[in-house]
């Protein structure tokens, strides 16, 4: 892969920085994993006891017992360790693949996640506590296959090219994590056990998101170009389950996304984002395709709002909000809030541009976007992009921001993005005497072929990630028209959609919430005594959670949970059989004053993968006029 000049002299300056380990030996003993460095370091081995999760170093690894010889595997990074009721359980990668180069620095795909558990400590508990470890380490199968997950062991792949320019000298010696933008530091919450153990050497941030590479000739120039997502994870989730901002101003899907253009020692970077609506909404999955939308606590929109645009403007600066959705019809009824609440915010630095996508270009003329592009070209020219010239020096830097949404964030907001990536790739190489004034990308077919393929590649992973589908639309950005096929295959898509929303999500999304920190499994203080009590009280009492996440959309939802709904609080987590009756349920937790319990909307009742049919009719009727009277 190419190297810049400005990556040769950011690689020097981290030279002295602690290097992390690239290839490790894991020892499997009765008692311990042993994870010793195999790629050429003097560093000491890290033991991890299978009992409790303790870590410490070691000088040697332990002498092998010939009766019973340990297992080995081959790792290249640890990920981190999760902390359950009994248990702990270290994630770590068992294969790798490299997929190009950031700045200069080999950058990994993640291709194999393993977890080893720490949790001989069940063998002494109680069997309700043991049962409920369990069920909660079998969302770890569900992590053990998170995609789009990416890392490198040379440079902070998350920041952007303009904010590791801008780090100083003292910020560039301290160990990658500590360098590390915590929104998009996927393992930010799983790496704590390792950061409180100071164990640097094995500390490798991990982002969630995209990375496509490609060389492309014009004329006897070589040019790369890279393109970069970087997933939030302050509100991550699945596209049903996670809608709208949290009251903090944080959004649902929210992407950074960086062009990177690099030629004879030049490097331009562009960076664009996309995420939910900012406003407090949600869509209860109901078995409709489309289920409504709902718009919560309207009172708090401009603060909310608010919140979330000063966020921006403090990182990227001026913003450019371009709203996508339709103006009629259910979506009409969020762009109406989201126009109306944005007249109080706006600003010179803060402006907000509705876009009817599909009025403007229905199903198969996204030729024009172009109209959009008129509108917004005068806010891309005065804000612009980062550029470096051959000794890393800054000779101009990106002031704004364009902020994308439609409604997932995916199919249009691809479309969109991969519109205006095109067209400052082209005035970046006319800046650079690349191209002449008349020039496009369409008028070299290869660099034009593989832009599209890599925007399109793109806007699938982003999609999987939140959806569990490939874009829709992405026949328009791969081949630059829309195709027969495509459009079969957006409403075979449309259709896995539907299912995975309904019968897949609510476990993913628990998952996610369980690896993010956003809830915390603990033993509350009075589990002995409840337990002796027997009964739904034991069940109520034994095992609790701390939900961190604030805002009442964010309930658990995987097989059998019932949960509270206004975090930050202690709500309850169990698991029950198929025979549970829930209207008993109800009524024995609006005596014993647990909590507010809310909409059994939420509560999935699949029994061994299968769905439910009569239990999901009792939440959507019976039961859930009884939760509303608690």
């Amino acid at each position: 892969m190419a190297m810049c000049g400005g990556a040769s002299i950011m690689m020097e300056k981290a030279d002295s920085v602690q290097k992390l380990y690239t290839r490790m030996r894991l020892w499997e003993f009765p008692d311990q994993y042993v994870i010793e460095p195999t790629d050429g370091s003097s560093g000491s081995s890290l033991a991890v006891s299978r009992v409790d999760g303790s870590m410490k170093l070691i000088d040697e690894v332990p002498e092998c017992s010939s009766v019973r010889v340990p297992k080995i595997f081959t790792i290249f990074g640890v990920v981190g360790m999760l902390r359950l009721l009994a248990g702990s359980y270290l994630l770590v990668i068992t294969e790798r693949e490299c997929v190009g180069s950031y700045l200069g620095h080999p950058i990994f795909k993640v291709t194999s996640l393993k977890v080893f558990p720490c949790d001989h400590s069940l063998k002494t508990t109680p069997a309700e506590q043991k049962k409920t470890e369990m069920e909660f380490s079998g969302l770890l199968n569900v992590a053990e296959k998170t995609s789009g997950l990416f890392f490198s062991y040379e440079t902070n792949l998350t920041l952007s090219a303009q904010r590791l320019n801008d780090l100083g000298d003292e910020s560039r010696l301290l160990p990658l994590w500590r360098q590390a933008e915590p929104r998009f530091l996927w393992n930010n919450y799983m790496l704590e056990v390792l950061i409180d153990n100071k164990l640097d050497p094995y500390l490798l941030p991990v982002v969630q998101g995209s990375f496509q590479y490609f060389q492309a000739a014009i004329g006897k120039d070589i040019i790369d170009i890279t393109l970069i997502a970087r997933r939030c994870t302050r509100r991550n989730g699945t596209r049903m389950w996670r809608r709208g901002a949290d009251p903090d101003g944080y959004v649902a899907n929210f992407v950074e996304t960086e062009q990177i253009m690099q030629f004879n020692g030049y490097t331009a970077s562009f960076v664009q984002v996309r995420g939910s609506i900012p406003l407090l909404w949600q869509q209860i999955v109901d078995l409709t395709y489309k289920p409504k939308f709902e718009l919560l606590k309207l009172e708090e929109a401009p603060r909310v709002l608010e919140r979330h645009f000063l966020d921006l403007r403090k990182k990227y600066g001026a913003v450019l909000a371009i709203d996508l959705v339709n103006k009629h019809g259910g979506e009409g009824r969020l762009c109406e809030k989201f126009g109306n609440t944005m007249q109080h915010v706006g600003s010179d630095d803060v402006r907000y541009l509705h876009f009817d996508f599909h009025h403007v270009c229905g199903h198969i003329h996204f030729d024009r976007l172009s109209i959009l592009y008129d509108q917004i070209s005068d806010f891309l020219e005065r804000n612009g992009y980062l550029l470096l010239n051959e000794k890393g020096e800054k000779m101009k830097e990106q002031l704004g921001v364009v902020r994308t949404n439609c409604i997932d964030c995916l199919d249009r907001t691809n479309v969109t993005q991969s519109m205006i990536g095109r067209n400052m790739l082209e005035y970046q190489l006319r800046r650079l005497g690349v191209f002449g004034a008349e020039e496009t990308i369409s008028s070299h077919p290869n660099l034009d072929d593989n832009f599209k393929i890599m925007w399109a590649n793109h806007g699938d992973d982003i999609s999987t990630q939140y959806s569990g589908t490939p874009a829709l639309k992405g026949d328009f950005v791969r081949f630059g028209h829309r195709t027969i096929q495509g459009i079969l295959q957006d409403g075979w898509n449309a259709l896995l959609r539907y299912y995975l929303n309904n019968f897949c999500d609510g476990t993913k999304q628990d998952a996610i919430d369980l690896l993010q920190g956003h809830y915390i499994v603990s033993v509350s203080r009075d589990a002995a005594a409840s337990a002796q009590k027997g009964g739904l009280e034991a069940i109520a009492c034994s095992v609790r959670l701390v939900f961190l996440s604030t805002f009442p959309e964010s309930w658990s939802r995987s097989h059998r949970k019932v949960v509270g709904c206004n975090a930050p609080q202690t709500f309850v987590s169990s698991g029950f059989g198929s025979g549970f009756d829930w209207i008993s349920f109800c009524n024995h937790v609006a005596e014993a004053r647990v909590g507010a319990i809310t909409l059994a909307e939420t509560i999935e009742t699949r029994q061994k993968g299968e769905y439910n049919q009569g239990k999901w009719r009792m939440g959507r009727g019976e039961t859930k006029e009884v939760w509303r009277d608690i």
